[in-house]
């Protein structure tokens, strides 16, 4: 019998208490299927890899879109999904809230939250404002059931402000705010892992490797961090061999097909839809 919800929700949860797990994104139903079949025990949704599929950049879809692609995928896989919600869909904390609501009922049983505002000129709120509207995603999940998982996402390393100090300052504050999984993405060395981790322990945090790298998942387990996340990287996979196709074929020439999958084999692994 298929996971309910709650089952699903209370299963990542206790992947959070202990060791260190990889948390593949999906792009798409089909994606999120496959990621299943290699025996993962959750995945996570990319907000760039659903922009790019339905042709527009990252953070350049409608919350209702969003929305509807996080109800497709959780009902795609058995699986625990956790949600890439961008930056709350919110003008403000009211917002935020009645977004994140909205989320919930798609069944996921994580959504992270962001601290960027799109905004070049200023590219991070304000840490007051980031914890009100965390503190607001916070109220929305208790006020339904309590069991989504809460991450906080401090994004000075991706937006172009790479001020470990204020991350550390931020990721304290969301943690206190209410968050269960604190987050910087595009810290990468040892000693900046591991400070994040200082900073915010006992509560787990993510990391996110998203390009080739010598680090191992047990490098990761020892400095302490609890999962593994790879944001756009996979869709950005398989981007990268349809360019290479469809590049080599407008070239006319008809040998840029060696590494496609066998059509038999996708045809067994969605036999029978969801």
């Amino acid at each position: 019998m298929p996971r309910s919800i709650a089952e699903k929700r209370a299963a990542f949860r206790a992947m959070h208490e202990a060791g260190c797990f990889t948390l593949p994104n999906a792009w798409d139903a089909g994606s999120a299927r496959y990621l299943a079949s290699l025996g993962f025990a959750a995945i996570a949704t990319t907000s760039s890899g659903y922009a790019w599929s339905t042709g527009r950049a990252d953070n350049h879809v409608s919350r209702d879109e969003i929305l509807a692609h996080l109800r497709a995928v959780v009902e795609s896989t058995d699986l625990p999904v956790n949600a890439d919600f961008e930056s709350g869909f919110g003008d403000d904390a009211v917002g935020v809230a009645a977004s994140v609501k909205l989320a919930i009922a798609t069944g996921v049983a994580g959504l992270s939250i962001e601290d960027s505002t799109g905004d070049a000129a200023a590219p991070l709120f304000p840490i007051e404002t980031a914890v009100a509207r965390l503190k607001a995603a916070r109220r929305a999940i208790d006020e339904s059931g309590g069991d989504t998982l809460l991450i906080g996402r401090a994004e000075n390393f991706f937006v172009g402000v790479p001020d470990l100090d204020d991350t550390l300052a931020r990721l304290r504050a969301y943690a206190a705010a209410g968050a269960d999984c604190l987050y910087a993405p595009g810290v990468r060395t040892r000693e900046e892992i591991e400070a994040v981790v200082a900073a915010v322990g006992p509560k787990p945090v993510n990391v996110l490797i998203s390009a080739d790298s010598s680090v191992t998942l047990k490098d990761l387990a020892m400095w302490g961090v609890r999962r593994v996340s790879v944001g756009g990287a996979l869709a950005r996979a398989a981007w990268g061999g349809f360019m290479r196709a469809a590049q080599t074929l407008s070239e006319g020439r008809l040998d840029g097909f060696a590494d496609a999958a066998s059509g038999s084999d996708l045809n067994a692994l969605f036999a029978g839809g969801a």
